[in-house]
């Protein structure tokens, strides 16, 4: 347990004024829910829109030392700084496209997961515009800086909120602000303007919904966030419900279902492997990964519906014959399913949906089947 005072994000008078209840989380007096409890915010996201304060997580832009002003060249030369750490083509990105990418330690291990962005503007190229965990984005930055020395500077944004409006309404919510919103797909962004502030926009979130993230300077945050509360369409929503949103669009959470033993493969996000860098296999463990692909994992991540109590991280992941085979890494209540439900790793003979395990709970077995992921249906805004 840290002795160093929690840190607050710019929007903090604003939950306490709603009347959050906070909770450490990543060093940071976060909200986890709001007066009306988790169960209603996650409802109110999935049938509305929800806006999250996420100012805890680690936006930064990496940016090239010496640029030619050959916007392509630019953009391929700082991408080729970030590229040794990720499986990702990032060279590929197109203007405006954002991917998700994973930093890898040296035996394919996973450090952390991310978003990585090539601005849209001519004027920006040459440039990455990053979002790391919370948890981890201080190493992070270290080792991108480190990686990246003598050809590209990472520039932390210190001095900057991050929120996030998710849900079937969050596309009409938003373009009341910004029109051209309207013009962005899912993993697309765009720099806009509101009151005179630059926002970073990009088309994306971790519910499974539509929705947007919103890079705003610390001064404009809670005058944006009391006008995206001022639609009758929107409530503040806390930590606690987007976690149960995360959980139901089977998305794994790092430091739970991710960590530095944990592969790519083992926990189902082979598609971050492009095709291009699997061929050059020039990424860290890239050994290891492509004789997971080839011969398969000895444990993969699956989804599991819960009969009973939740099985929570840590629950043991029992055989029909009661020999442990694995463990759960997320799980929790799915409000949308009405029963419980769980991530965890299992050898992958019993990863096949309707495959029937047990889940260990307070030491009693408790019937638990392997289900498709996700639980609940995505609803991204991808192109026709």
């Amino acid at each position: 347990m840290s002795d160093q005072p929690l840190k607050r994000t710019p929007l903090h008078p604003a939950h306490q004024a709603l009347g959050a209840r906070f909770v450490p989380f990543a060093g940071y007096d976060m909200p986890v829910q709001y007066a009306g409890g988790v169960l209603a915010e996650h409802r109110w996201t999935r049938e509305h829109a929800g806006l999250f304060d996420v100012s805890h997580m680690g936006p930064a832009v990496l940016t090239l030392d010496e640029p030619t002003g050959d916007a392509d060249a630019d953009h391929a030369a700082v991408a080729a700084a970030l590229e040794p750490l990720v499986p990702g083509d990032i060279v590929g990105l197109k203007r405006g496209q954002q991917r998700y990418t994973l930093l890898l330690n040296a035996s394919g291990g996973v450090i952390d997961d991310l978003m990585v962005a090539r601005p849209l503007d001519e004027g920006r190229q040459g440039s990455l515009y990053l979002v790391v965990n919370a948890g981890t984005k201080e190493g992070d930055f270290a080792l991108i800086g480190q990686a990246a020395a003598g050809k590209a500077t990472l520039h932390p944004l210190a001095g900057h909120a991050l929120v996030a409006l998710q849900g079937p309404e969050a596309a009409a919510v938003l373009e009341a602000l910004l029109p051209e919103a309207a013009d962005l797909v899912f993993m697309q962004t765009a720099v806009m303007h509101w009151q005179g502030e630059e926002l970073t926009v990009s088309r994306s979130g971790y519910t499974g919904e539509d929705g947007f993230e919103i890079l705003v300077a610390d001064a404009a945050a809670p005058a944006l966030w009391a006008r995206l509360l001022d639609d009758a369409r929107v409530r503040a929503i806390g930590l606690g419900a987007r976690d149960s949103l995360r959980l139901e669009a089977g998305l794994p959470l790092y430091g739970h279902d991710l960590d530095e033993t944990v592969s790519p493969v083992e926990a189902g996000l082979a598609f971050a492997l492009s095709k291009r860098r699997r061929l050059a296999g020039d990424f860290p463990g890239a050994a290891r990964l492509q004789a997971e692909l080839d011969a398969g994992p000895s444990r993969v991540r699956v989804g599991l519906k819960v009969q009973g109590a939740p099985a929570r991280e840590g629950a043991q992941i029992a055989d029909a014959d009661g020999r442990i085979v694995g463990r759960v890494t997320s799980g929790g209540f799915s409000p949308s399913l009405s029963a419980p439900i769980a991530l965890g790793f299992v050898p992958p003979a019993l990863s096949h949906p309707g495959c029937v395990l047990n889940v260990i709970v307070r030491g009693k077995a408790q019937p638990a089947e392997v289900a498709p992921l996700p639980f609940v249906a995505h609803r991204y805004a991808r192109k026709a």
